[in-house]
């Protein structure tokens, strides 16, 4: 399973980043539970709860962090 897709933290934009975090957040809970019958059966329960969103979407802060700093936050600060 490829969890950073295309091997590389590297983005064009803020944006790509964000998307990027996303994906990889999404791709981690798929490692975590393979089994995709077990994550829909799952989804109703944290899908109104929030906090369970709200930690999801910690997820996705931490791997946006950690791609702004591969990237410099853009290139802005130097290496």
């Amino acid at each position: 399973m490829e969890l950073v897709p295309g091997n590389t933290l590297i983005t064009a934009t803020p944006q790509e980043g964000r998307e990027l975090a996303i994906t990889m957040a999404r791709k981690s809970i798929g490692a975590i539970q393979p089994d995709a019958d077990v994550r829909a059966t799952l989804r109703p329960g944290y899908a109104t709860n929030a906090e369970a969103l709200t930690m999801a979407g910690h997820v996705v802060a931490v791997e946006f962090a950690t791609i702004a700093a591969a990237n410099n936050y853009w290139r802005g600060q130097p290496s």
